[in-house]
């Protein structure tokens, strides 16, 4: 059973999901506790368990003495990825993912906890209700990196946030943003919920194969090939 002030608490928490959805950082910084609990109205702790919960779920990350910052950690020496995302074509960056995402999809079938599927039920179900390409985005890289630390192999998932650093770079969240649609959205949002559901049910090969579907529309959106149809393999991708 819920306590009384847990109505309050999930409020807060939707409040600051809200704020980061629409973009509402210092370029990707949060306001400070001492700030966000005035502005919200409730005292700091509340804050701070708003903000863990928040961090738990993948969609920021905090650093004494520097603040709360939105999505995942940046890499040790994350600098050196940057010339790397300059040489990085749409299908270099989908050639890779296809041959990771999909193996971390099935490990994750196998090895999530009830709490994990949990995790993952609230992104997807709140990148379905995304309104912007900004808050699809945010809720869209939580469900993927949950999946890959659910996989429960630290090598994997080191290997994920180095494709995931070259994915954050600025020119490819332009690209992504203009294939935003609605009818894209529906789309994605339904893939989404087959990974979802085939991991839930503990069906590995399907969790992988839903994965594997998933990233053809991706890469068939970002690099406007095929009107959106989803791409079987890379080698599908290297041949149009």
């Amino acid at each position: 059973m819920k306590s009384a002030d847990e109505p309050l608490f999930d409020h807060i928490v939707d409040a600051i999901r809200r704020r980061i959805g629409n973009g509402q950082t210092d370029h990707g910084r949060l306001a400070p506790e001492r700030i966000l609990a005035a502005e919200l109205g409730v005292g700091r702790r509340t804050v701070r368990r708003a903000l863990d919960r928040l961090e738990a779920e993948g969609l920021l990350w905090r650093r004494q003495g520097q603040g709360t910052f939105v999505g995942v950690p940046p890499l040790p020496r994350a600098r050196r990825l940057s010339p790397l995302s300059e040489h990085t074509s749409p299908l270099d960056l989908m050639e890779v993912r296809f041959e990771l995402e999909p193996v971390l999809a099935r490990f994750c079938a196998l090895r999530a906890t009830g709490a994990q599927v949990e995790t993952l039920r609230r992104a997807a179900a709140k990148a379905a209700d995304a309104r912007t390409a900004a808050d699809y985005e945010t809720w869209d890289s939580a469900f993927h990196r949950r999946i890959a630390e659910a996989a429960g192999n630290k090598l994997f998932l080191a290997m994920f946030d180095a494709v995931n650093a070259v994915r954050r770079d600025t020119r490819w969240s332009r690209l992504r943003e203009s294939t935003f649609s609605e009818a894209r959205l529906i789309a994605l949002a339904a893939q989404h919920a087959d990974i979802l559901e085939a991991i839930a049910e503990r069906d590995g090969a399907r969790a992988e194969q839903a994965m594997r579907h998933h990233l053809g529309l991706v890469g068939a959106s970002l690099n406007g090939w095929g009107g959106g149809e989803p791409l079987a393999t890379p080698t599908a991708m290297r041949a149009l």
